[in-house]
C-alpha cells in the first residue's frame, strides 16, 4: 500500500511538471530587437537575423524599439523587405522619449504592421539625399526627379498597404515634411502612442495585422514572456566601425602601420597591425557611400612619406603627403549628406600628429647629412694629432695612439706640437700647424 502512494505521488509530480512545461511552451513570446544610430548593411543584416529567429520559435510579435536619423537606402530597402516578409507581425516603436525616425527611418515605420511612437519623439523628413560617386559634383535635375519620384512612389505603396496616409507619406519624401508623435497619430501616420515598452505591450494585445500572404493576425500578449535579441559581438564590433571616422582612422593606421614596416624590415609587430587595420578598414569603407578618388589621395600620401624616407627631399614630398592626406580625408564621403563626414578636427589632428612624426624624422636626417662621419678616412679629416718626430716637411705624428707618416702643408713642426689633420693619402696624413 506504501509502495503505491509513492508510486501515485511520484506520477502526479511527473504530471504536474509536464503541465508547467506545457504552459511555458504555450506561453505567446514578444521578440524584441533594438535600431539605435545610422542605417547600414550591418544593421539590416542583424534585422533580418532577429525576424528570422523571432519566426523560428513562432513569437506571437517582434517589436523593433527605433532611434535613427536616417542612412543608407539600399540597407533602408533590405529592412523594409524584412518587414514586409515577416510570417510574424512586426511593431516599429519609435523609442525612447527624444527619439526619432528621420530619412530612412520613415520608410522603416511606414513598413510596420502597427506603427507606434513614445512622447517626445518626432517623424519625418524623409527627402532622399545624393550620396554616389559624384560626390560634391550637383546631379542634374533630371536625375534628382527620378531620385524623389521612385522614393514617392516607392513609400506610397508602403503606406497605402497598411492603411496610412499616403498624403503625408509622400509630402514627406518630397517637401521633407515632420511630425511629432500625436501629430503623426492623428493624420494617421502611425497606429498609436505609447510612453514605454511595458505599457505598449497590453496595448498590442487583440490588435489584428495582415500580412503578406493575406492572413489575419490577432496579436495575443497575455502571459507574454519577452525575449531581447540584441547584436552579437561581432555584429557589434562591425556596427562600430562601419563608421566614416572609424574607417578613415583604420586606413590611417594601416598606411602608417605598414610605413614602419617598410622603413624598418624586420619588426613585424607595426605590419601586422597594419595589415589588420587595412582589412578592417576595407570592410568599414565596404559599407559606406565611398569616394574612390578620396581613397586615393590617401594612399597616395603615404606614399609621399615612404618616399620622403627614401629620397630625402627635406620635407618637400612630406608637405604634398599632408596636402593629399587632407584632401582625401575630406572628399573621402561624398557631401550628400552629413551622417557621412569625416570630422575636420580628426583630419587636422592626424595631419598634424603625421606632421609632427615627420618633422622629427627629417630633422634627424638633415643631422646626420650634416654630422661627421664615425668611419672611414672621413674620420680623420679635421682632428688633432701630436707632432712626434719633427716635420719638416716629412715626419710623424701621434693620433689615438697610433703613429702615423705625417706632411707638413705649412712649413716645419716641432716635435709637440698640435696640427689638425686636413687629407688622408692611403697611410700618410697632410696636416696643417695648429694657430
Amino acid at each position: 500500500m506504501l509502495k503505491l502512494i509513492r508510486i501515485l505521488l511520484l506520477l502526479g509530480l511527473v504530471i504536474i511538471a509536464l503541465s508547467a512545461i506545457g504552459a511555458q511552451a504555450a506561453s505567446p513570446k514578444i521578440v524584441v530587437l533594438n535600431i539605435s544610430g545610422v542605417i547600414n548593411p550591418v544593421l539590416a543584416d542583424y534585422i533580418e537575423r532577429g525576424i528570422e529567429q523571432a519566426e523560428e520559435e513562432n513569437a506571437t510579435v517582434c517589436i523593433i524599439q527605433m532611434d535613427t536619423p536616417g542612412g543608407l537606402d539600399t540597407a533602408m530597402r533590405d529592412i523594409v523587405k524584412s518587414i514586409v516578409n515577416a510570417e510574424v507581425p512586426v511593431v516599429v516603436y519609435v523609442s525612447p522619449s527624444g527619439a526619432r525616425a528621420a530619412s530612412a527611418g520613415v520608410f522603416i515605420t511606414m513598413a510596420a504592421h502597427v506603427a507606434v511612437m513614445a512622447p517626445n519623439t518626432a517623424i519625418g523628413a524623409a527627402s532622399p539625399v545624393s550620396i554616389g560617386p559624384e560626390g560634391e559634383q550637383e546631379i542634374s535635375k533630371t536625375m534628382q526627379e527620378k531620385i524623389i519620384n521612385d522614393a514617392a512612389a516607392y513609400i506610397r505603396s508602403i503606406a497605402e498597404s497598411h492603411g496610412r496616409n499616403v498624403e503625408w507619406a509622400e509630402q514627406a519624401v518630397r517637401e521633407a515634411v515632420s511630425a511629432t508623435e500625436q501629430e503623426a497619430l492623428a493624420l494617421n501616420v502611425i497606429d498609436m502612442v505609447s510612453p514605454n515598452l511595458d505599457s505598449l505591450i497590453p496595448q498590442l494585445d487583440g490588435q489584428e495585422v495582415t500580412l503578406l500572404d493575406g492572413s489575419v493576425v490577432t496579436i495575443n500578449t497575455q502571459g507574454v514572456t519577452i525575449q531581447d535579441i540584441n547584436m552579437s559581438t561581432v555584429e557589434g564590433f562591425l556596427y562600430a566601425i562601419s563608421d566614416p571616422n572609424i574607417a578613415f582612422l583604420l586606413l590611417s593606421l594601416a598606411s602608417l602601420g605598414i610605413l614602419i614596416e617598410i622603413t624598418n624590415p624586420g619588426l613585424i609587430f607595426p605590419g601586422i597591425v597594419g595589415a589588420i587595420c587595412g582589412l578592417l578598414a576595407f570592410y568599414s569603407l565596404g559599407q559606406l557611400p565611398v569616394n574612390i578618388a578620396g581613397v586615393l589621395l590617401i594612399i597616395l600620401a603615404f606614399g609621399l612619406f615612404i618616399a620622403e624616407i627614401f629620397t630625402t627631399t627635406f620635407g618637400l614630398l612630406t608637405g604634398g603627403g599632408i596636402i593629399a592626406l587632407v584632401l582625401g580625408a575630406l572628399i573621402l564621403f561624398p557631401r550628400g549628406s552629413p551622417l557621412f563626414q569625416v570630422d575636420p578636427w580628426l583630419v587636422a589632428i592626424v595631419a598634424i600628429i603625421i606632421a609632427v612624426i615627420f618633422i622629427f624624422v627629417i630633422s634627424r636626417i638633415i643631422r646626420a647629412h650634416r654630422r661627421q662621419a664615425y668611419t672611414g678616412k672621413e674620420e680623420l679629416l679635421g682632428k688633432r694629432a701630436v707632432v712626434k718626430a719633427a716635420l719638416d716637411p716629412e715626419g710623424t705624428v701621434l693620433f689615438k695612439g697610433e703613429l702615423w707618416e705625417a706632411i707638413s702643408e705649412t712649413g716645419p713642426v716641432k716635435p709637440g706640437e698640435t696640427v689638425i689633420i686636413t687629407k688622408v693619402d692611403g697611410l700618410t696624413l697632410y696636416v696643417t700647424k695648429k694657430e
